[in-house]
């Protein structure tokens, strides 16, 4: 398709699907053991008839094509034969190792918009090396927090567990990012955010009556169950360590953040005010007045008048007349309700609604796509977004009075600023240049 997140989607899945469903444990390639030196490089291959039956014909050209750790023999090559030998290893990663390097770089966006990026420095370091893993141990030290997404586990086996590192620094906060948690039947699995909500109960909530759950793209998961938590629980376990000179762990699980973003519908649920059904509550499109129309122009407007008055004025705009509706909380009654509105708004272009309820108090306001929000009067006000290098982003938020917040530069290459970072956290000059000439820290190669 061209499209690059699709083909790096597509690369993960396989990569994921050939190492389930092949008895030989691996099946590609690992340019660490083929680089070090003494260690004997080892891969496994299969013949195309083989790789076909695994993907199906369509998926496996797809695999050859943009998965170039795949090594694929003449298909009356066994595919059981395991090349144990570190010259003929050696020879074949040289000769094929440029295709992956340049096929990532092809997949992942250009550095100016990698916008989750902007303004961090970054730091490469073996941590398959005791070198790379002291050298983690010495950046805990002087540090206030570290943060790590590994499965639960990794860490710990790569012996820079939590009672590791508060060993080295008691007062360190040690964040834990996963989509399940560090405990529980699935906490190994993998998932995405689709899958944290889902066991939430966010997913199911979002939709409308009838028709299938609607992701809300990775928002609650990732960003809002994930993310946001993570930062302010780090935050305040900082805050914290601040007057009890003593450091933790903060298990951020995205289950757990996206289940406590409903915590208000689980409120109305115990209440007997919302029905576990989606799309016939007040908040999930079941009322008329909380939910989007579509306008004589196909674009789309946004009605959020929960309150009273807010309701009314919302009618008035529309040129409607309260008396002639059914009542705002005559449940039986809204989609007759909801029919009038409609055909109201089908009425005027979104545009026009808009100036029609520009300064009011009705709660209606246009949908407004990507492309336009810079250009919205109220928006461009705020300079809620910006432009930098061709690239339109948001400005960070939320904005503080006197320490203001400023975006980032652009995004680094990998392990760029690993010399910067070093010298920052006490690394002598010497020092910092054995460790390059050794490869424990540096630009991945």
């Amino acid at each position: 398709t061209g499209d690059p997140f699709f083909a790096h989607v597509a690369k993960e899945t396989l990569d994921y699907v050939l190492r389930e469903m092949t008895s030989e444990p691996g099946g590609f390639y690992s340019t660490q053991d083929a680089d070090s030196e003494g260690e004997e490089g080892k891969f496994f291959v299969w013949s195309e008839a083989e790789l076909e039956t695994i993907l199906g014909q369509e998926l496996s050209t797809f695999a050859k094509r943009v998965f170039a750790r795949i090594v694929v023999l003449p298909t009356h090559t066994p595919s059981s034969r395991v090349l144990r030998d570190p010259f003929l290893t050696k020879n074949l990663l040289q000769l094929t190792r440029t295709i992956p390097r340049n096929a990532e770089q092809c997949e992942r966006l250009e550095l100016r918009f990698d916008i989750l990026a902007r303004g961090r420095k970054t730091i490469a370091v073996d941590l398959k090396s005791a070198e790379g893993i002291a050298v983690v141990k010495r950046l805990a030290a002087k540090a206030d927090a570290l943060i790590e997404g590994f499965r639960p586990g990794v860490i710990e086996r790569l012996g820079l567990g939590p009672d590791v590192l508060l060993g080295v620094n008691p007062k360190l906060v040690v964040g834990r990012m996963t989509g399940f948690g560090q405990d529980g039947p699935m906490a190994n699995m993998a998932g995405h955010d689709i899958n944290y909500i889902s066991l939430a109960g966010a997913l199911h909530a979002i939709g409308r009556k009838g028709q299938a759950p609607v992701p809300p793209l990775n928002l609650v998961g990732d960003f809002g169950g994930g993310g946001m938590f993570l930062a302010f629980g780090v935050v305040a376990a900082m805050l914290e360590a601040t007057k009890s000179g003593k450091g933790q762990v903060v298990d951020a699980a995205m289950v757990d953040g996206a289940a406590y973003l409903m915590a208000m519908m689980y409120g109305f649920r115990s209440a007997g005010q919302w029905q576990d059904e989606r799309g016939v509550n007040i908040l999930d499109t079941g009322a008329p007045w909380y939910d989007v129309y579509e306008t004589a122009d196909g674009k789309w407007l946004a009605l959020g008048s929960i309150e009273a008055r807010f309701y009314q004025e919302m009618i008035k705009g529309l040129g409607l007349a309260e008396v002639d509706l059914p009542k705002q909380h005559d449940r039986k009654r809204w989609p007759e309700l909801r029919e009038k509105i409609a055909t109201a708004i089908k009425g005027k272009t979104r545009d026009e609604w808009a100036k029609v309820f520009s300064g009011s108090d009705a709660c209606v306001t246009p949908v407004l796509s990507l492309d336009e929000v810079s250009g919205d009067p109220h928006m461009a006000h705020r300079k809620t977004l910006a432009t930098v290098d061709g690239v339109t982003a948001p400005e960070p938020a939320p904005r503080f009075s006197r320490t203001k917040a400023v975006a980032g530069g652009p995004a680094h290459p990998v392990g760029a600023d690993s010399e910067a970072v070093l010298a920052e956290f006490g690394f002598s000059t010497a020092e910092i240049d054995d460790l390059g000439a050794r490869g424990v820290v540096g630009q991945p190669k």
